[in-house]
């Protein structure tokens, strides 16, 4: 894994002035350098400059990048962050078809099938991926974003030039690129936060690279296009033949995703998605006679303070307790405590350049920054929810008479702190509505569905293009933070391209959520761990927390030269403060309820301030 940067505009001479240009990248490095630490590099060509900081995962010595290749007179270069797992395959074909290979690594993969085959040779990776190719006697430059968009790519413009970023902090290091937030931006905070608009970077005139999609841009040129869409399409297989294929493509692509020239590890938090993803590590390392490192994480006086409701029904680590001696795993259990989860909190906004999940998003980045010291290579069990339709959403009635996205149903919330002046200018509901029905018009539907099945579709497309995406989004940002490749094998495009169109009778058999991922681990896990009630990712009960972010944000209201001020009521803030929480009823997701508004508010005052953000 890795970070990218550049700019390109055609029409300039940058190798005319060396030494500013490269400045500017190498600058774009730095504040990236989280992302890569163990090399850099940087290139320049008369249109174009290119940026890359490494993490080395595969071909640890010579993999460099950004990487040259040239064929008779042709010059073309890559930057590109992501792993392909079908690598091994490409590569052989490409030999056969005549190419010569210089390293091992997968970037030259991308480069010499691109040089080979051109943009339609994207189709042909299997893996997660931010890549830039400038083709120098085209005078072109070519953005690519993974399918799912696992991997970040923002960009923007600057006159005439283009500028990219892994990050959007890499963006400002270029001249007259400034953070600037108008109304929309302030929407994107507060009316869907800590989800943002696919496409969209919050700051004004920031942009990113859509997932499935690239971008050229050339000399009177800018083409975006789609390379992959979803497709509906009648599902014919029984439910026989469903488990057994989706049975194959889980363990082929968590195979495929333990491809890695370092030792890896996973997160095992005891339920049935990390432990299916554990179990066929552990089995596959056995066979080399290795042992798989685990990692499960909690918060301090959990035990203590832990309070069953619908969204946790049951603490997490008996579970974890009972996988790693069936799995024979190395287990790590990491713990979080209040101060370091209030601290984290900022440096969260730190990784994300936004305000984000608040400690939901603080914890993972605290316990990423402690998995990084034994493994730099771990996989996750990500994305099953919103592929099988985990989620409470999925199945109340609430959900399907909505006309609101399913996981923020009410407005109200999101209002508790705000002052009513801004509440007036922002027009939230129609903001928020509009971002809504957009996802809707697009849904991919089959036409002579039901009624019920055309909503189940609206849902799942929604759960993939909005909550998946915010959930890759952190966990990309809190594992690059600290050098960590985190791997999502339940992301794999092929398994979302097929249990798209199983119908939900096959997906909920019996009403059992998840039922078909489970039926299709029958044998994997034992039993009652395989279909044990869902409960998501953990989060502090202990009292303390919530009196400790009351406190730091009434002393930012305190402040008078605070930037949350002017958003703020401060009578608001302080009722709130003072009235018990119900953590039964979050405002997103399943899990930012009282304290985390208190933590997300935190999260702006911090983020306007170490931004030096200009609202206008």
């Amino acid at each position: 894994m890795c970070g990218i940067a550049g700019f390109c505009n055609p029409f300039t001479e940058f190798a005319k002035e060396e030494r500013k240009w490269r400045g500017i990248l190498e600058k774009m490095n730095q504040v990236q350098k989280r992302r890569g630490p163990d090399d850099e590099g940087t290139y320049l060509n008369k249109g174009c400059g290119l940026a890359h900081v490494r993490l080395s995962i595969i071909d640890l010595v010579t993999g460099h990048q950004p990487m040259i290749k040239k064929a008779e007179a042709r010059e073309c270069a890559i930057v590109y962050n992501g792993e392909i797992y079908n690598m091994g395959e490409l590569k052989k074909e490409l030999q056969n078809e005549g190419a010569c290979f210089e390293t091992t690594s997968d970037t030259e993969v991308i480069l010499e099938g691109y040089m080979l085959h051109g943009v339609d040779y994207i189709k042909r990776l299997n893996g997660i991926f931010a890549i830039a190719i400038w083709d120098a006697n085209q005078e072109s430059l070519y953005l690519f974003r993974d399918r799912l968009g696992v991997k970040p790519l923002f960009y923007t413009m600057a006159g005439e030039t283009l500028v990219f970023s892994s990050e959007i902090k890499g963006l400002f290091e270029y001249p007259q690129i400034t953070p600037v937030l108008d109304r929309d931006g302030l929407c994107e905070i507060f009316a869907l936060g800590p989800a943002k608009s696919y496409g969209k970077g919050v700051f004004k005139n920031v942009m990113e690279v859509l997932p499935g999609q690239f971008i050229r841009f050339a000399k009177h040129t800018w083409e975006q296009k789609p390379y992959w869409e979803l497709v509906s399409k009648p599902h014919e297989d029984s439910f026989d033949e469903t488990v057994e294929k989706t049975a194959w493509l889980l363990e082929d692509s968590v195979k495929k995703q333990m491809l890695s020239d370092i030792p890896i590890s996973t997160f095992l938090s005891g339920g049935v998605d990390s432990s299916l993803v554990t179990a066929i590590c552990a089995k596959e390392l056995k066979k080399q006679g290795k042992v798989l490192n685990t990692f499960s994480f909690d918060f301090k006086d959990n035990k203590k303070y832990f309070k069953s409701n619908s969204f946790q029904p049951s603490e997490d680590r008996p579970w974890v307790d009972q996988m790693v001696d069936y799995c024979q795993t190395n287990h790590h259990y990491l713990e979080c405590d209040n101060m370091e989860l209030i601290d984290y909190l900022f440096k969260a906004v730190d990784a994300r350049d936004l305000p984000c999940m608040a400690d939901v998003e603080s914890s993972l980045l605290y316990f990423c920054s402690k998995v990084v010291g034994i493994n730099s290579v771990t996989l996750t069990g990500e994305c099953a929810d919103e592929i099988f339709g985990g989620y409470p959403w999925f199945h109340k009635k609430e959900a399907f008479e909505a006309d609101a996205f399913p996981w923020s149903m009410s407005m109200e919330p999101r209002k508790t702190l705000l002052s009513e002046d801004v509440i007036r200018q922002l027009h939230m509901e129609e903001y928020a509505h509009e971002a809504y029905q957009k996802t809707i018009r697009e849904t991919p539907l089959l036409p002579g569905e039901s009624k019920e099945e055309k909503r189940r579709r609206e849902i799942a497309y929604l759960n993939l293009r909005w909550f998946m995406v915010t959930l890759l989004d952190r966990m990309d940002r809190t594992s690059m933070y600290s050098g960590l490749e985190a791997r999502v094998p339940l992301a794999d495009h092929r398994i979302v391209e097929y249990i798209w169109n199983v119908p939900w009778t096959m997906k909920c058999p019996d009403g059992i959520v998840k039922g078909l991922l489970r039926s299709a681990g029958a044998g994997m896990l034992p039993d009652d761990v395989l279909w044990r009630k869902k409960s998501p990712y953990p989060k502090t009960y202990h009292p303390e927390y919530e009196q400790l972010l009351g406190k730091r944000l009434q002393e930012v209201l305190a402040d008078p030269n605070a930037p949350i001020r002017q958003l703020l009521d401060t009578k608001k803030v302080n009722d709130f403060v003072n009235s018990p929480s119900d953590y039964g009823k979050p405002w997103y997701g399943q899990l930012m309820a009282g304290p985390q508004m208190l933590a997300f508010m935190l999260q702006v005052n911090y983020w306007l301030e170490q931004y030096h953000i200009q609202i206008v």
